[in-house]
């Protein structure tokens, strides 16, 4: 088993040890270390997968990159006052006011695709569909100034490649040439710019400014590149599942189950990491203080104790929203109902899309400790 592809594989063990990393597995025992601040520590969470030499460290050194304790790897008195901050601008009311718009756009999109599903045209509904969506989205969240959507796309996989993926020199300096200029754009945006990072910018005040670009950094990254991923790894599901496209036609299978569903088989983050703050044991497993606990998000889905039918694709299923998709405790994802509610849009609208048709190019996921990151989805009818 190779720990950058763990959606090819099963657990046979709750935990264990495997290239430098404690392994856990079981649902019960994930959400047991995801909830205890206390014993395991996010602070790891960022760490380069591969340790970043120095010659990509001078590249990002000299764009002013720097990733301060912010959200995601945030075990500091801050965090609190960070996460509120970025909690007041996705709330529940917030994301549902973007719905009619994004059904708009996915409406508009879909008739495109389908029109040239008709005329025998393969279409491929991730960079047609999935790929940009989130990122239009969040902007609109919280006030982000427009940006070039090729860049932010280019920026984001890259980063997600280079901290999580197993890579050779050559590799991380053609990454870090890629990340560290978009970082310094990003230090130039959060200066000026209104809306969320307005107010991160007056809550971190003077001399605040990386932690204000470490949040934005991290919200383009989880905050659109993984959902963009997950509406990809749904879509090609669904193709594969017939009888709940047919349900979804009927009104007998609901499109949140659906999303439930996807995000407990198909998630796009596999796994997260903690690190060890003291000698302790997980489920009776000896850990050793300073240790990397890599918890297999997408196993703990599929744990027999949390879902009825584990391996298949139930809708409403008992279990199914039992998933550790979006974490668990004080750092649960901030972005799980803008990504519910993303995911909900597309499936109604995009289902249809895929009756009687064929998928010519399944996504490809590169290896990666953490993400999927798929590279395609092409569909065309059926012959």
């Amino acid at each position: 088993m190779t720990l950058h592809r763990l959606w090819e594989h099963e657990p046979t063990e709750p935990v264990w040890r495997q290239g430098g990393q404690v392994v856990v597995a079981a649902h019960r025992l994930v959400r047991e270390v995801l909830a205890d601040n206390d014993r395991f520590a996010p602070g790891n969470a960022l760490d380069a997968v591969t340790p970043i030499p120095v010659a990509a460290l001078r590249i990002l050194a000299r764009h002013g990159f720097r990733l301060p304790p912010t959200l995601a790897n945030n075990g500091t008195p801050t965090h609190p006052g960070i996460r509120e901050v970025v909690g007041n601008a996705m709330t529940p009311a917030a994301v549902d006011g973007l719905r009619p718009w994004l059904t708009g756009v996915v409406r508009r999109r879909v008739a495109g695709l389908a029109a040239n599903l008709r005329a025998g045209l393969p279409v491929d509904l991730y960079d047609t569909l999935a790929a940009d969506l989130p990122l239009l989205a969040l902007a609109r969240l919280i006030g982000m100034p427009q940006q070039d959507v090729r860049l932010v796309k280019e920026f984001s996989r890259a980063a997600l490649e280079l901290f999580w993926a197993p890579l050779d020199t050559a590799r991380q300096v053609r990454l870090a040439e890629v990340v560290g200029p978009y970082h310094a754009k990003l230090r130039e945006l959060v200066r000026t710019a209104p809306g969320l990072i307005a107010d991160l910018r007056a809550h971190c005040g003077p001399g605040g400014e990386d932690v204000v670009v470490g949040a934005l950094f991290f919200l383009l990254v989880a905050g659109q590149e993984t959902t963009s991923q997950f509406l990809t790894l749904l879509l090609h599901r669904l193709a594969g599942e017939p009888g709940v496209r047919a349900g979804l036609t009927a009104g007998t299978v609901t499109v949140a189950d659906v999303v439930e569903e996807g995000l407990r088989l198909v998630p796009p983050i596999v796994s997260w990491r903690r690190v060890a703050a003291t000698d302790t044991d997980i489920g009776g497993f000896p850990v050793a203080a300073g240790e990397s606990v890599l918890l297999w998000l997408s196993a703990a889905g599929r744990d027999p104790s949390a879902a009825a039918e584990p391996g298949a694709f139930v809708p409403g299923q008992r279990g199914s929203r039992r998933h550790l998709a979006f974490g668990a405790g004080a750092h649960r994802c901030l972005g799980a109902h803008l990504a519910r509610m993303e995911a909900a849009v597309v499936v109604a609208e995009a289902a249809p899309l895929l009756r009687d048709c064929e998928v010519l190019k399944a996504p490809d996921c590169p290896d990666n400790m953490s993400f999927r990151m798929p590279d395609a989805l092409v569909v065309a009818r059926s012959a």
